[in-house]
């Protein structure tokens, strides 16, 4: 990365939107366009330093110069056993021993085992952190003298002054029937977290959360093995695993909350009055006198959340604060609230809009720390000291993403100095520096080092290689776009056409769209569009297409109301505003009306299908990866927020199934499945694909064995966007 100026920068991007070169599929996944900045980084107690990886090294760097002060660990060098690679790597709090993930192997999409190794950075030596399998989710106490972690669904315990002696502490976990410390499938996917245990701030107890999940629905996913996964002699083409996989309205895992004295060896369950159908997302050991553990709670239809002070000895567990919505609270509220000493802050849309909450221990609101027309987007964190709060909000913009400070008089500071597009920030331990990374649609990711106040000591940084190739390629400029649905409803979108398209030469159009509940396409920074810089959409408008992004109604950043509005009838609104969105475009005199598409992936699989089928032809044809076809299909936690049960909601449920609005189905239809995803499964196209043969209805399919819900892999995608670009061709040339 070398220091760049800001006319510079401006001059390559003007050349940038001159084609010179055809980009290909192999640019375009190969990641010719990819943009990160410094991002993963551990910050140092110290708060001037942060540790990064890179391949074979741990590298100590300074947040005022960037420069590498010292290589903390060197993957040729190290004494003991030795490591081919290491994947990631966790600091102990005295920071004197770093734990290193090796042979890591996926077990859902967030979760995996792995080989961790134990390195001592004073004698620059490692060890097994265990000798007995792989491990999951370890973790340091905040003494740094013991680790934790789960194996086969069962926690264990290192102790590191008695020589690493290990012991076992829950012995009931069972494969498909009981996790201690790690969540169930559902939880992991839906509640954002994997690991489900913690330390006392005092590092004398440990406290978990259990799933009994021996009443959750099984299935046997059909697993089908390539050719390299076949042994020589074997004629075996599929096998068979089982997964809890909780369906909307059927039974969740059972869940309850323990606690473990590392002196006495005394495991308690906590005193819980809880309905059994109810949600634990969430428990956080706090820094107080009782080493109070908070645990939250959630109702099954996931809009009352209660929090919980529970005593890990006494057991005695008191309701300290509730939080409600008549329609349903996302998930940011209890993923994103952080104890800082003896205050905590927590997200709540009660305003209308996301925004922070500051509260004491006892749930006392002290007061609301963000307020206006805007969306806090990301928590930074809370100086205790000086009672500043920092956070990323959109309000610079609805699409856009500033870092800000707020003091304790309301007084705001904008820590990042650009007046659009999106900044991200990695702050140090302090709060005395951060790392920015800021970007928009048409400029690649540049890094800059700052102070507390905002201003620059180092950088901006840009990856050179990035522009040259927006360059040599010819990376379109999207245009800003917007207009009314005929019920008076504002939409944003983004556009991009291709070079001479005019009254006398209309050319096709691709609607992009993903649709979901609170989700955003339509981002101002360099990852929007499916692949980084729109590189993907350029190529469609080298072959002539124009692309075309619009977030409809129910997508975020616009309040809690916009986004709120589809609750208990999804895909109706949603594909009602991509037609709005097809219409629109169309009346364009570049834009041929005759020749619009649509695809989307998971939900925008969904909506693709809802789209196509709304009852309005305009739409000649679409792409279907990997959908949702019926919600009665899909897991409990994420269609019960939206959509309530079935038995609650059963016309919702009816209006929402793209299976029941087969007979409005117009257009020619791709759709795609990864026979071996475990989130939407196989059986939902293979539902909807026999309803379309019922129907004598003629579509396209490609289906990838032993792909799973992003169906990853460079061959497989390569083959994937070759497919969807040739039926594009077929259909809209």
């Amino acid at each position: 990365m070398k220091r760049i100026s800001a006319l510079i920068f401006a001059s390559l991007l003007a050349l940038a939107v001159q084609a010179q070169k055809q980009i290909s599929m192999e640019d375009i996944i190969g990641g010719k366009f990819h943009s990160y900045g410094i991002s993963d980084i551990t910050p140092m107690a110290d708060g001037e330093h942060y540790l990064e990886k890179t391949a074979g090294y741990i590298l100590k760097h300074s947040f005022k110069n960037t420069n590498e002060i010292d290589t903390i660990f060197n993957i040729s060098t190290v004494k003991g056993e030795r490591l081919s690679s290491f994947s990631s790597f966790i600091l102990s709090p005295t920071e004197d021993i770093i734990l290193l993930e090796t042979d890591s192997r996926k077990i859902f999409r967030h979760s995996s085992t792995a080989e961790w190794y134990i390195f001592t950075i004073r004698n620059n030596r490692i060890e097994p952190l265990s000798k007995g399998g792989p491990q999951q989710v370890p973790m340091f106490s905040p003494d740094g003298h013991n680790i934790a972690f789960v194996r086969d669904n069962n926690i264990f315990l290192v102790k590191l002054l008695f020589g690493n002696a290990e012991s076992q502490v829950t012995k009931d976990g069972e494969i498909g029937k009981v996790r201690n410390g790690i969540p169930d499938w559902a939880y992991e996917e839906e509640f954002g977290f994997t690991r489900a245990y913690d330390f006392s701030a005092d590092s004398r107890m440990l406290a978990w959360i259990r799933f009994d999940e021996s009443a959750v629905e099984s299935y046997n996913l059909p697993f089908f093995l390539t050719h390299n996964d076949r042994n020589a002699n074997s004629q075996q083409l599929l096998e068979y695993r089982p997964q809890q996989y909780p369906t909307s309205g059927a039974a969740n895992s059972t869940v309850s909350v323990h606690s473990f004295d590392i002196k006495s060896s005394v495991i308690r369950d906590m005193d819980l009055k809880l309905d059994s159908t109810c949600y634990i997302p969430r428990i956080k050991f706090v820094e107080n006198a009782d080493n109070d553990l908070f645990i939250f709670t959630l109702n099954r239809r996931q809009n009352k959340l209660e929090v919980y002070s529970a005593n890990p000895r006494s057991t005695v567990c008191t309701l300290t604060l509730r939080e409600e919505d008549d329609r349903y609270l996302d998930e940011w509220v209890y993923m994103d609230t952080r104890f800082f000493g003896d205050r905590f802050i927590m997200q709540s849309e009660r305003d209308g809009h996301r925004h922070l909450y500051l509260y004491d221990l006892n749930g006392r609101l002290i007061r609301q720390l963000t307020k206006g027309d805007f969306e806090v987007l990301e928590l930074h964190g809370y100086d205790a000291k000086k009672d500043v709060t920092y956070y990323e909000s959109n309000e610079t913009g609805i699409y856009d993403c500033a870092v800000w400070k707020i003091d304790s008089k309301g007084k705001k500071t904008q820590l990042s100095p650009q007046k659009s597009g999106t900044a991200h920030a990695s702050f140090s331990s302090d709060y005395s520096c951060f790392i920015e990374n800021w970007s928009d649609m048409d400029s690649p990711v540049q890094t800059t080092f700052r102070n507390a106040a905002g201003k620059a000591v180092n950088g901006p940084f840009l990856s050179e290689d990035i522009i040259a190739n927006a360059k040599e390629y010819g990376i379109v400029k999207k245009e800003h776009f917007s207009f009314q649905t005929v019920d008076g409803t504002t939409l944003y979108g983004y556009l991009l056409k291709p070079a001479g398209a005019s009254a006398s030469n209309p050319c096709p159009v691709i609607l992009y769209q993903y649709s979901g509940p609170g989700s955003n396409e339509l981002i101002n920074e360099w990852g929007a569009g499916f692949y980084p810089g729109g590189s993907f959409e350029t190529l469609l408008t080298q072959r002539g297409y124009a692309v075309a992004v619009v977030d409809g109604r129910g997508t975020g950043r616009r309040g809690a109301d916009f986004k709120k509005q589809t609750y208990k009838h999804l895909g109706v609104m949603e594909s009602q505003d991509q037609v709005a969105a097809a219409e629109y475009l169309g009346s364009q005199d570049w834009a041929d009306a005759g020749r619009i598409a649509i695809w989307g992936w998971s939900y925008g699989g969904y909506n693709t299908l809802m789209s196509m089928s709304e009852g309005t032809p305009v739409f000649r044809c679409g792409v279907a990866v990997a959908p949702v076809t019926d919600w009665r299909y899909y897991d409990a936690p994420y269609t019960e927020r939206f959509m309530q049960q079935p038995k609650e909601n059963p016309e919702g449920y009816s209006d929402a199934s793209a299976i029941e609005r087969i007979d409005r189905l117009h257009g020619r239809l791709l759709i795609v499945h990864g026979l071996d995803d475990d989130n939407v499964f196989f059986s939902n196209t293979t539902s909807y694909i026999e309803r379309l043969i019922e129907k004598g209805v003629d579509f396209d399919m490609q289906v990838y064995p032993g792909k799973e819900h992003s169906i990853t892999g460079y061959s497989h995608r390569m083959h994937l966007f070759t497919r969807i670009l040739r039926f594009f061709d077929e259909n809209l040339k």
